[in-house]
């Protein structure tokens, strides 16, 4: 039994624990206005809210109910866009209105949704913000510059926004429905009587955020019990230990947004993390998620194997002892197209990696067909330590050019004890070439591959050290 606020309405639901919310909604609880698009996290007809209660407080993000288990929803208030119906349009409902953002409509609610979302954040909402929050919608009437409009209208009616207590402050300007109000309490009745969250061991499927299992195995997926992973508060969080930082494998993407810690060490970061999908995506798929599905252009993947990351991977209990456990090196967990170092019942709890220092240069580069929400074609990073002017140490990682997530070893090697120079990236790039083996695809000619990786290898040092390098000499 699966136990959850729908809006206004305590659901209990004997479904499948991996049917996905999207079907619960629709054809359970008859409310229609939650949309089928793509089924595949990409269209945003789909978006919900999805609210916990974290520190005393319940914390809203926008999911794409296409992708969520149910049983990940156990505990939490799920907001379709029914649940943002008053009496009187809500100045986002109005916004959309008054700026002609709509046509035919099929999109709206869940543009509507999403922006709403920015009601129940705790920082001062931007224009920039409000349009991100709506980076994973797509509209194909509008152009787009209609709703562009109304998210500026609603930073701007948000911009005296209680950060305290941003729910209250929503409510009593009739953003959102006075039920809000009582839904801490309500899921705090509902956690009470949860049962413990045991690590998988029937057999069943395991789930994590899913965002990739349901697109490759929606039917088998949707008809199946499963073992959810992605509330087990172990499994989560991000800390750093002397000069190591430690993420959980269940962290998602969104976590790492969030995390002061990793902005510090990485000025960067939020530009390479905004390139990994949507804010729905962000906010469900989780990082242990992205190395175990082993796509060979995961972009998480891509950016830890350049941080020489290690796993920690967690396997049964073995009797009278603790959880048997071991770790590995990322780059070795990839054995070929789809086969990994891990069995069937191990989990990736974790990943460690030496945080930068004053002489460490990291940077992520891909290439895809849009911006947000898209697979790479080619991505690639790479981690230097320098002494001077000299690279001391590289580890540089690249996907889209073999059957797996490919940590670029020789030109690793090759780069280390050399100056950062034009020359030796043009050298460099003459034995990347040698141990990539891309093939013709959807997404690209083989050739066209390579020419993506060499421009983005260009990419890394240019933007590493913009006072040594210009396009002009590295292309010459």
């Amino acid at each position: 039994m699966t136990t959850f606020i729908l809006n206004d309405r305590t659901v209990h639901s004997d479904a499948h624990g991996g049917t996905t919310l999207l079907d619960v909604i629709r054809y359970h609880e008859h409310l229609p206005g939650t949309k089928i698009g793509c089924r595949e996290g990409d269209c945003g007809a789909c978006t919900v809210l999805v609210g916990e209660v974290k520190d005393g407080r319940v914390e809203y993000r926008s999911m794409t109910s296409c992708l969520l288990a149910l049983a990940n929803v156990h505990g939490k208030h799920i907001v379709s866009v029914e649940g943002l119906n008053m009496d009187m349009l809500s100045p986002v409902q109005a916004a959309m209105v008054d700026e002609s953002g709509t046509q035919c409509g099929f999109c709206t609610p869940g543009f509507v949704v999403s922006l709403s979302g920015c009601c129940l954040t705790h920082d001062k909402v931007t224009y920039g913000d409000a349009i991100r929050a709506i980076d994973g919608n797509i509209c194909r009437c509008t152009g787009y510059k209609s709703i562009e409009r109304a998210a500026g209208i609603i930073a701007e009616k948000l911009s005296d926004k209680d950060g305290m207590n941003p729910l209250a402050w929503s409510v009593e300007k009739g953003f959102l429905p006075s039920y809000f109000n009582g839904i801490k309490e309500r899921l705090h009745g509902i956690q009470a009587k949860r049962t413990s969250n045991e690590r998988p061991s029937n057999g069943s499927i395991i789930v994590s955020g899913g965002t990739d299992l349901y697109v490759q195995k929606h039917d088998t997926m949707h008809h199946s019990e499963v073992s959810t992973v992605f509330n087990d508060e172990t499994l989560k969080g991000i800390r750093i230990e002397g000069d190591q930082c430690l993420i959980g494998g269940g962290s998602v993407v969104s976590d790492m947004l969030a995390s002061k810690d990793l902005l510090d060490h990485f000025p960067n970061l939020e530009k390479h993390l905004l390139l990994v999908s949507s804010t729905p995506i962000r906010n469900m798929g989780t990082l242990a998620g992205n190395f175990v599905n082993a796509s060979p252009i995961g972009d998480l993947t891509a950016m830890f194997i350049a941080l020489d990351s290690t796993i920690t991977l967690s396997g049964p209990a073995i009797p009278s002892q603790a959880r048997n456990e071991r770790s590995i090196k990322l780059r070795d967990l990839f054995k070929d197209y789809k086969q990994l170092d891990k069995s069937a019942d191990e989990l990736v709890t974790s990943v460690r990696f030496t945080i930068p220092g004053k002489n460490t240069r990291f940077h992520f580069e891909k290439v895809s067909k849009r911006t947000h929400l898209d697979i790479a074609s080619v991505n690639t990073a790479i981690r230097l330590e320098l002494d001077g002017d000299t690279i001391r140490e590289a580890h540089a990682s690249a996907g889209g050019v073999a059957p797996i997530p490919k940590y670029l070893a020789n030109t690793s090697v090759f780069l280390a004890g050399k100056p950062a120079s034009p020359e030796t990236v043009h050298a460099a790039i003459t034995v990347m070439n040698e141990e990539i083996a891309p093939i013709s695809d959807a997404r690209g000619t083989a050739d066209y591959k390579r020419l993506l990786l060499r421009q983005l290898f260009f990419a890394h040092f240019m933007e590493l050290f913009p006072e040594r390098f210009t396009l002009k000499e590295l292309v010459a």
